[in-house]
């Protein structure tokens, strides 16, 4: 529980400890299996997730194809957007993608603590904009890069979910078939091992 206060002062040092103590009475945590899904379509998103541990991702359905929207991990902040701040019906799955530790509060709870503790309003500004600056990014990328630099910028930007996620799930997050997905992937193991070689040093 700790670290996920210690993460919510980081962002915002002067939360008070009554607002402190009321995170504690009602912030739970959620353990997943891998592949177990938290969220259905038709179903209300009620609980914003933080992810301690694992890898989440979000996603829907386009004539029974799955289309991966957002993939999260550790410190990462998990909703179904619409369905969450409007209290409606979801459109998208929530599904771990490997064993995962959660963190959550209810819809009810996250409102309460924005209406009683309005230092708390600081840390739902931050972490809304950084959400909007990652899902612009996103859109953008999308339209303006073909599929070598969109697995680029991810190598750049997250190397590790090449080993994480599966490639299937990664091929619909980045727009670009599995074929395709597939060449880079190697073409880039090919070239880090190349480096490495590189970098040895002769006995």
């Amino acid at each position: 529980m700790e670290e996920i206060l210690d993460f919510l002062k980081f962002i915002y040092p002067k939360l008070s400890e009554e607002c402190l103590d009321f995170l504690r009475t009602v912030v739970k945590m959620q353990v997943l299996k891998r592949k177990e899904i938290i969220l259905r379509p038709g179903d209300v998103c009620r609980k914003l997730y933080f992810i301690k541990k694992g890898l989440l991702r979000c996603f829907y359905l386009v004539d029974d194809k799955e289309l991966t929207d957002w993939v999260f991990s550790e410190n990462d902040t998990v909703v179904s957007v619409r369905s969450f701040y409007d209290q409606v019906p979801s459109t998208d799955f929530i599904q771990a993608l490997e064993p995962s530790e959660l963190y959550y509060i209810s819809f009810e709870h996250l409102d309460y603590a924005y209406r009683h503790y309005l230092e708390f309003n600081f840390v739902g500004r931050v972490l809304t904009v950084k959400y909007l600056r990652v899902w612009h990014e996103l859109a953008r990328n999308i339209r303006l890069l073909d599929a070598t630099e969109r697995f680029e910028l991810l190598m750049e930007q997250q190397p590790g979910l090449l080993l994480r996620v599966p490639q299937h799930v990664l091929a619909t997050w980045l727009d670009m078939h599995p074929v395709t997905l597939s060449r880079l992937r190697s073409e880039y193991k090919k070239k880090l091992a190349s480096a490495n070689r590189g970098r040895q040093k002769p006995s």
